[in-house]
């Protein structure tokens, strides 16, 4: 809303007052001691840290608390993680992977923009920023839910030469995704409800009706790339008009995703590595990526289960 508007012009004083007014009240002695008594935890949270280098704190995977465990077991899982994946490559050479891959970002925008792929606009807005340049680096998040804890990699690419394209293909891909898988789409617990008393209302729910329930093990780092990159080029076609998706050509998509998996470096423990398989999961574009692959892949099961008058989603 702009601050021109009539409607703001009204709300916003009042807005003020309000936010002025519980700034200016007292706290009730029984929130003031829960206050005090959480900040001691802090501190003495932070002074263990400080004095146990061998503890670690972590946000965990899918719950809103934290996961307090030994540094040298995180160091142990993520290695371990590395090996059973095969999803990395340390990068040997001694050779900062940085400036190449801002070097390879630069020379596609500048053939976009040439070659009309791209606006002038675009272009600048897809160049990456100079200023926060940095690798990703790699941490994990522990899964408690699951058995033995395991972690969940974590790429942290938030100002790799690649972060603006990431996004870009991920809001543009994205929106045609969730369309098209919305009728697969379990977005709750009550989703799955309302679906299933149709199911049941329409008289396919029976005796020797079955529940089956799957999990994809690492589907990030997991997917094959090439089979992804077909999956994609197969879904652009199908959503093309005149061989574009918005104002970008096909090929253009194309070039930009096979960037953004080719670019995926990153530090730990002091060492460079290249991820040679699936994509990096912290990355806008790896998540539209993986719900293509994973549309694709189903089509053939999401068929037989509409045939079926027969319920399938995630």
């Amino acid at each position: 809303m702009s601050t021109t508007d009539q409607r703001a012009a009204e709300a916003f004083p009042e807005l003020r007052r309000l936010i002025s007014e519980q700034y200016s009240k007292s706290v009730s002695k029984t929130i003031f001691r829960r206050a005090q008594y959480e900040h001691k935890i802090i501190r003495s949270i932070r002074r263990v840290l400080r004095l146990r280098p061998d503890i670690a704190i972590r946000r965990t995977d899918k719950c809103k608390v934290f996961y307090i465990g030994k540094a040298d077991d995180f160091a142990r899982k993520a290695e371990e993680y590395m090996l059973k994946t095969e999803a990395y490559q340390e990068i040997t050479t001694g050779h900062y992977p940085l400036a190449d891959n801002l070097h390879a970002v630069q020379t596609l925008l500048k053939y976009l923009l040439t070659s009309n792929g791209l606006t002038k606009k675009q272009s600048q807005m897809l160049s990456p920023n100079l200023n926060r340049l940095e690798l990703a680096h790699y941490h994990g998040l522990p899964k408690p839910h699951k058995p033995g804890t395991p972690l969940r990699p974590i790429i942290a690419s938030m100002h790799v030469p690649t972060t603006s394209l990431s996004k870009f293909l991920n809001d543009l891909l994205a929106p045609i995704f969730l369309k098209m898988a919305r009728e697969t789409t379990f977005i709750s617990g009550i989703d799955v409800v309302r679906k299933l008393e149709k199911y049941a209302a329409d008289g396919h729910l029976t005796s020797t009706t079955k529940f089956i329930t799957a999990d994809v093990t690492d589907l990030y780092t997991m997917i094959p790339r090439q089979g992804a990159l077909d999956a994609l080029a197969r879904f652009c076609i199908k959503h093309s008009n005149r061989g574009k998706i918005g104002t970008l050509s096909i090929n253009n998509i194309m070039k930009m995703a096979r960037l953004i998996l080719d670019t995926n470096c990153f530090v730990y423990n002091n060492k460079y590595y290249r991820q040679v398989r699936g994509g990096a999961m912290g990355s806008a574009f790896t998540q539209v990526l993986a719900n293509i692959y994973m549309l694709d892949w189903e089509d053939e099961l999401i068929q037989h289960q509409t045939a079926k008058n027969e319920i399938y989603g995630r």
